[in-house]
């Protein structure tokens, strides 16, 4: 693991010697993770972890007890909420607003008025697969739908980090399986530096480019594993191929199991 002195100056995130406590738990222990540019980062591991914790403490919601998290070369909490743009596992879309609406709020938010917001997220939902549906009400669209909406809008908002928790898990496993093979074509499409949360080593392994396993509370880094396979992937050929079968043993060993 490289440390904050290590790492090139170029890379967009870091963590180092990062510890995290409420009260009389340790959530997160000694954390040191580099993520670079345009990377997609996967973190794995039990329940109770530190995984969103860790997510919090990279967007500047919260702050570690020790060590420093910088983003975008920034430490302060202010400049890291402003460079990174946060989905969680519930799509949180507006039922009094169109899908084309909630998907434009990320620039009304950033002071664009609501009908140029709309007009520039119009073209981008063919792209996302969501033509048609742009006047659809949250309630008239699919679970995988209102996740496409949700990663727009999370994509809209133009920040360079996208930490994505846990974003899939709600949905039954087709679904979760055609929006993994989605969200790997969106994210050649429009490259970001990722860190993804998930419980599901597949997702992680399938996603990224390197899948980072915690253990259980108090959360440390006891495995990481590059996901050294080309892209773009096709999701079948990959998840049965000998080389993912191997990284998925290797991660499920990591943690235990």
């Amino acid at each position: 693991m490289q440390t904050e002195a290590e790492a090139p100056a170029t890379e967009p995130l870091s963590l180092t010697n990062v510890t995290r406590r409420y009260r009389r738990v340790t959530a997160l222990e000694g954390i040191h993770l580099s993520v670079r540019q345009d990377e997609v980062l996967a973190v794995v591991g039990p329940s109770g972890c530190g995984k969103s914790t860790l997510l919090e403490l990279i967007a500047g919601l919260q702050e570690p007890d020790e060590g420093a998290v910088s983003v975008a070369g920034a430490r302060e909490p202010a400049a890291r909420r402003a460079a990174c743009a946060y989905m969680p596992q519930r799509d949180l879309l507006l039922p009094w607003r169109d899908a084309l609406g909630n998907a434009a709020l990320a620039l009304e938010c950033q002071g664009v008025r609501a009908a140029e917001a709309r007009r520039r997220a119009e073209p981008l939902f063919e792209r996302f697969g969501l033509a048609e549906f742009e006047e659809a009400e949250p309630a008239e669209l699919s679970g995988g739908m209102r996740q496409r909406v949700a990663f727009l809008r999370t994509l809209l908002a133009g920040r360079p980090v996208l930490l994505l928790d846990e974003p899939f898990a709600s949905l039954d496993a087709i679904t979760r399986a055609e929006m993994q093979q989605w969200l790997a074509g969106a994210l050649l499409d429009e490259p970001r530096t990722v860190v993804l949360v998930t419980h599901d080593v597949e997702e992680a392994l399938y996603l990224s480019d390197r899948v980072v396993v915690l253990s259980p509370r108090p959360g440390h880094v006891v495995a990481e594993l590059t996901v050294d396979m080309p892209r773009p992937r096709a999701r079948r050929e990959t998840v049965t191929s000998p080389q993912f079968a191997e990284l998925r043993e290797s991660a499920l060993e990591a943690l235990g199991l």
